[in-house]
């Protein structure tokens, strides 16, 4: 296949991009039309007025994200600006709709200017149940992130950070399930310190990686104490008291590798010095920092992963922001916790290990897979993944005392979720 060509056409033909607004309600009369607008619209306006919630009940806010970029970290492209990420957020609000219902409103921001950011998210908060954050360079996504926390009372989840995080955290659960080591042990190390790396390192810390068993590098080399020259302060909270200095010597005797920077940084000679059964997830795109056909060559008690489809153990952020959304907005969710985001993992990984239908293995030219080095996490074209991961984020929401309506019926809620995505499984 042409994928140029190909895929300039999928974008063009018809009617241009990959996302459209469409109606909810009747508007084929004259009284549909007095409901819709003048001069019924009037009577939610001054319900809202009265009670700012209210526009849950009588708006698409209950059901909108706004994917919000400035195009200064695509992935594998690097800075092209606002007006060239568009097709990529296009590309997130399909994501969104087709894996979890969720609708999207795409939002490029022409600035480089965090504060811009934060301001013009801020003043647009009005309008959505939550906002995902998408391919802003570090370190101002940390920043942009943080800040609108503080002043929002909605999601806001940046999506190249957690994302990549909690997959990739699913991912561990399972390869350390299956080589038998214990995640408080495990010696891991990452190459790439900018946004994913730095929230992988922060999510796995969370479920049991010792800092003290971590080392991070960067272009430089490792991050230690003491390193000459600035480090920001991401990168600070990860440098270690180590005499180490490279990646080749940070990865002899580790358990794990984590990539997420460029291609070809891993040499079959570092992947044979690692410890046995090494779990290697070399995550940058398109090419991987070793390609899977020559890890599994130079290693065969390797469980490898990357961000690529056509190898087994894809990496893939669909398997995260539409169902965390979904559980989120489904709560009316203030913020995403850290919780939130662990039970997300978490459920992934329990997925993992059941039994895969037959609906999934269809999707994928009837493979059969099963629990193993080649299959840690779930496939996206699983319909279950969804029951899951939501009802995973949700209850967590509720347990954790910020969602604006709890839910006390989870069995219902399971299949309220089963009959909302029948339309996208027939």
């Amino acid at each position: 296949m042409d994928l140029k060509k190909e895929s300039l056409k999928y974008h063009s033909i018809g009617q241009p991009g990959k996302i459209a607004i469409v109606t909810t309600k009747p508007c084929q009369t004259a009284a549909d039309l007095s409901l819709a607008y003048t001069p019924g619209v009037a009577q939610p306006v001054l319900e809202i007025a009265k009670n700012p919630d209210d526009a849950f009940r009588y708006t698409n806010r209950a059901n909108l994200v706004a994917v919000v970029s400035n195009g200064t970290a695509i992935l594998g492209l690097g800075n092209r600006g606002a007006l060239a990420s568009k097709p990529v957020m296009e590309g997130k609000g399909v994501l969104f709709k087709r894996f979890a219902d969720v609708d999207v409103f795409d939002i490029e921001i022409d600035t480089e200017n965090p504060d811009k950011i934060i301001e013009v998210v801020k003043l647009l908060e009005p309008t959505f149940g939550g906002i995902n954050l998408e391919d802003i360079k570090a370190p101002d996504c940390f920043r942009i992130e943080n800040e609108l926390k503080k002043i929002t009372s909605i999601p806001i989840f940046h999506d190249d950070q957690h994302g990549t995080a909690i997959i990739s955290g699913a991912g561990l659960l399972n390869a350390l399930e299956i080589n038998g080591k214990n995640i408080g042990e495990v010696q891991v190390v990452f190459n790439g310190a900018g946004a994913a790396g730095i929230s992988c390192a922060r999510l796995f810390v969370q479920m049991g990686v010792k800092k003290e068993n971590l080392l991070m590098c960067d272009s430089k080399g490792v991050i230690y104490n003491g390193r000459p020259g600035t480090l920001n302060p991401e990168k600070e909270e990860f440098a270690a008291y180590t005499d180490t200095r490279t990646l080749s010597d940070a990865m002899k005797g580790a358990d794990v590798f984590i990539g997420v920077s460029v291609k070809d940084a891993v040499s079959p000679e570092m992947v044979k010095s690692m410890n046995r059964d090494p779990v290697i997830f070399a995550m940058a795109n398109p090419d991987p920092e070793i390609t899977y056909d020559l890890a599994v060559e130079t290693r065969s008690d390797v469980i490898m992963a990357t961000g690529r489809s056509d190898y087994p153990n894809q990496i893939n952020n669909v398997l995260g922001f539409p169902f965390i959304f979904r559980g989120a907005l489904d709560v009316r969710a203030t913020n995403i916790t850290e919780g939130m985001k662990i039970v997300a993992a978490k459920a992934l990984a329990d997925l993992a290990r059941e039994p895969v239908p037959d609906v999934v293995k269809k999707a994928y030219n009837n493979t059969d897979f099963s629990f193993g080095p080649k299959y840690i996490v779930p496939k996206p074209f699983d319909p279950r993944v969804i029951e899951w991961e939501a009802y995973a984020v949700a209850r967590q929401a509720v347990k954790e005392g910020v969602a604006r309506t709890p839910i006390s019926d989870w069995d219902a809620y399971v299949k309220h979720l089963r009959k909302r995505m029948e339309k996208y499984w027939e």
